[in-house]
């Protein structure tokens, strides 16, 4: 994380969310900051509520009520929940990137298309979008894997596939729903590596969502959902040093 992050305005500010699926209760009143050039690790039991709060943080799902406001710097604030779905989908292709367990990439298509598509998506010509998207792959060890299609791609290429494609359009926060918990251990590390590479290691945030104490514990902040409520936020082991934020 970066040494200056908490003296900065926090990039995502969520205030008193509160979701529900019928009976149910996902999200009990959850308050959140995250800080630019931070990872933060989001944890608890199954049903706990933390899909839906990486899933509320990045627009895709709405809460019930509440406050989401993203504060990218040099850019106005945004509420979120204010925003209209067009809106909200041009956010997350902008300024959001994406990386989850399965990768969720388009099997018909190459590495290299993948990864373009995010750029083309938003107005890249083919061109430019092959040629950033091939730099991006090349840049996380994936040179010469950019033609191959994803079959052809070992679990861990996958992820570097999915997470270039997540940080190919400069996305600022980076949302990541247990994007190590299809691979083994040593796979699983490589893959963390490039990840929070690619995010804090350039001044970016990352959320994720994790089962894994020691995938949480490379992370900045660890907090902790049950039952939907928000029961802890603290520094990760690694960095306790610093005390809880």
């Amino acid at each position: 994380m970066l040494e200056n992050s908490f003296d900065h305005p926090p990039v995502l500010t969520a205030q008193n969310l509160r979701r529900s699926f019928g009976t149910t209760i996902a999200l009990n009143g959850v308050n959140l900051h995250i800080y630019l050039g931070e990872s933060l690790a989001i944890m608890g039991p199954s049903g706990s509520g933390k899909s839906t709060l990486l899933h509320a943080l990045a627009g895709i799902e709405l809460p019930d009520s509440g406050s989401i406001r993203l504060n990218l710097p040099g850019q106005t604030s945004l509420e979120l929940l204010e925003l209209r779905d067009k809106a909200r989908t041009k956010l997350r292709r902008e300024a959001f990137g994406f990386v989850f367990q399965s990768g969720l990439l388009i099997p018909e298509l190459t590495a290299e298309e993948n990864v373009a598509m995010a750029l083309m998506i938003n107005g890249v010509s083919r061109v430019a979008a092959i040629e950033q998207a091939r730099q991006a792959l090349v840049a996380l060890g994936l040179a010469g894997m950019e033609q191959r299609r994803i079959g052809q791609l070992s679990g861990g290429q996958v992820q570097r596939v999915a997470i270039a494609r997540a940080q190919v359009t400069g996305a600022m926060v980076v949302f990541a729903d247990e994007p190590t918990g299809a691979l083994d251990s040593s796979t699983g590390t490589e893959v963390l590596d490039v990840l929070l590479g690619c995010t804090v290691g350039q001044g970016k945030s990352l959320v994720m969502v994790t089962h894994d104490a020691a995938v949480a514990a490379r992370c900045d902040r660890v907090v902790k959902l049950q039952d939907g409520n928000l029961i802890s936020d603290s520094r990760a082991a690694n960095n306790m040093d610093g005390g809880v934020r």
